[in-house]
């Protein structure tokens, strides 16, 4: 698999011009492509449903859930897990 190729690995073609713009053309930039997230996801919403439920049965069945990353993307799974026990009251472990 060439992940190079994905969509989110390559640089957006809206955004290229960015050092050009007026601090009120980037802000604009930057919230009509935000824009572009919530219709993107909206798109997905019945395998993400699938996912969040297959999700709740693996926890309900004794699983537990694992993120996996690396770099930046890692350390944030750490601290988003080493929130569950605080916020959602889980047991240290299962997250």
């Amino acid at each position: 698999m060439n992940l190079g190729s994905l969509v989110s690995e390559t640089r957006n073609p809206q955004t290229m011009d960015l050092d050009a713009l007026s601090t009120l053309e980037l802000v604009n930039r930057f919230n009509q492509q935000d824009t572009l997230v919530a219709l993107a996801v909206k798109e997905t919403l019945p395998e993400v449903a699938k996912a969040v439920d297959a999700a709740a049965d693996a926890l309900k069945a004794g699983g537990r859930i694992i993120y996996m990353g690396a770099g930046t993307s890692g350390r944030l799974g750490v601290l988003d897990a080493s929130e569950c026990p605080p916020t959602f009251g889980v047991q240290h472990g299962l997250v």
